[in-house]
């Protein structure tokens, strides 16, 4: 079977070479157990893979005829993570990407390099058949890739499950695409990816698809605790929810806490996770919430900076400014919703700025009353307040909120009562 067929509602069978112990299947078992009570929710979400207008549309951008993929979704990846994929090979133009789960992705990105660049993919799968059919589906296609029959037979030292036997690997990884293993293998398994991270170079980019599940959201949030040099942020523009992570440097983790990782394999370590279901962890991931502390500090910041930019082009002689605000457009081009100014509002400009993970939008606006403020919208990592909150920075105050997968922020010299009534006021549109 290559990802040319149809597909199935669960990965392929394991083969042979994989098989483990009794003690640890047991185990892994009870995770799955534990994990599909809870992540059911997103499981049947993964199923559409995506609007078919917006996979022609993706095919028609890379100049490949409409059935050169099938129906998309449950294990193979969705709409949203492949035009991740693409967007971030035309912006990186990356001389090495490594994906670990071949397929469809596998064709997507082949097909983005000989675009942009003319890079090299390395991708590794386990399943051996499967590595030999999408080699020959790829080169139908007229693309080129080094793709890797890796069973799992290696284990990590500090996350659950079975392992890629990878080899080969570039010393340096522009872009590390993650869809596999399946998490049929162990709820946390693709953690291990972050064996590969000391070799992304500076300003290499992390894809982690199906993050939205509630095992790849503990898997991201230790992420962040062991490589605080890259920033993650989860993106809702697919079914299935992408993690991107773009490295500012490229330096060792703060900590290797292999003890921890064995902590992981331990059946006591199953029966918790059975023990948390039981608890009421159903429920809260059936409504889509494993919460953890909204990160607004580097959102307030990049707001803050967007007003200082906004008042200086307001100084300037040359009027730089761009007033026109075409909503609709602005949410075609960068996803990005807009709220409806109050009656009397005035734009008085409109720039898209450049964010992590995607353009954010900084507007100037005037008030009937005269008042200057500065309105950015950016994307949402983590749920937040959907009533404003106040922080302060350079003097000024600043309201924040976040609506479904967007986060906003009202900036303003006036005193914070004033700021908060004004946040207000849009707040509700949002």
């Amino acid at each position: 079977m290559t990802s040319r067929e149809l597909t199935r509602f669960l990965p392929l069978e394991e083969e042979d070479g994989a098989r483990t112990d009794l003690r640890r299947r047991a185990s892994d078992m009870a995770w799955r157990i534990g994990f599909g009570a809870i992540g059911w929710p997103w499981l049947l979400a993964s199923l559409s893979g995506g609007r078919p207008a917006d996979k022609r549309a993706l095919l028609d951008e890379l100049d490949l005829p409409h059935d050169a993929l099938p129906h998309l979704g449950s294990w193979k990846a969705d709409v949203g993570f492949l035009r991740h994929i693409v967007r971030e090979i035309a912006r990186l133009r990356p001389a090495h990407v490594v994906e670990l789960g071949a397929g469809a992705s596998s064709l997507i990105a082949a097909r983005a390099l000989q675009l942009h660049g003319g890079g090299r993919l390395h991708s590794f799968d386990q399943h051996g058949g499967f590595v030999d059919a999408t080699r020959q589906w790829l080169g139908d296609h007229g693309l080129d890739v080094d793709i890797r029959h890796a069973p799992l037979t290696h284990e990590s030292a500090d996350w659950p499950g079975r392992w890629y036997a990878v080899d080969h690997l570039p010393e340096r990884i522009d872009l590390l695409i993650i869809d596999g293993p399946p998490w049929s293998v162990h709820p946390l398994v693709r953690g291990a990816a972050d064996s590969l991270f000391s070799r992304l170079s500076s300003g290499g980019v992390v894809l982690l698809d199906d993050a939205a599940r509630p095992g790849e959201r503990l898997v991201a949030r230790r992420w962040r605790r062991r490589w605080p040099h890259i920033d993650f942020r989860l993106m809702k523009d697919g079914t299935k929810g992408t993690l991107v992570g773009r490295a500012r440097d490229t330096r060792l983790p703060v900590a290797n806490d292999n003890d921890g990782g064995r902590l992981w394999r331990h059946m006591g370590r199953a029966a918790a996770v059975a023990a948390l279901v039981a608890t009421g962890w159903i429920a809260r991931g059936a409504l889509g919430e494993f919460p953890q502390p909204a990160q607004a500090s580097s959102f307030l910041d990049e707001a803050a900076a967007s007003r200082r930019a906004g008042l200086l082009r307001q100084a300037m002689a040359s009027k730089i400014e761009s007033a026109p605000l075409d909503r609709e457009e602005v949410a075609r081009s960068a996803g990005l919703s807009l709220p409806t100014l109050p009656a009397g509002w005035r734009v008085t400009d409109v720039q898209l700025v450049p964010s992590p993970g995607s353009p954010a939008v900084a507007m100037s606006v005037t008030t009937p009353d005269g008042d200057h403020l500065s309105l950015f919208a950016d994307r949402a990592e983590t749920p937040a307040e959907a009533t404003p909150l106040m922080a302060r920075r350079a003097g000024e105050t600043i309201a924040y909120w976040e609506r479904g997968d967007m986060a906003y922020a009202l900036t303003g010299a006036g005193d914070a009562r004033q700021v908060m009534r004004w946040a207000d006021a849009v707040a509700p549109d949002a």
